[in-house]
């Protein structure tokens, strides 16, 4: 099924892609309009908020597919 090169890649490309998302994590809160774009939905009551960031979701799915269309090239 798998060889060990191939298992190795693997676990190269998930420790990656590991580091990439803690460094958004850490870099995401430094960035103002993150999660605050027209079409985020957020909804406040008295003991609850529910946030749903769809606009900052379509805008980040947008940017990762120009990045790996390019990358893959």
């Amino acid at each position: 099924m798998f060889g060990f090169g191939a298992l190795g890649k693997l676990l190269i490309l998930l420790g990656v892609l590991i580091i990439v998302i803690g460094l958004l994590l850490l870099v995401g809160e430094k960035i103002p309009w993150m999660g605050k774009l027209p079409g985020d939905i957020v909804i406040k009551r008295e003991k609850f908020t529910f946030y749903f960031p769809i606009a900052t979701s379509i805008l980040i799915s947008i940017i990762l597919t120009l990045m790996f269309t390019l990358f893959r090239k």
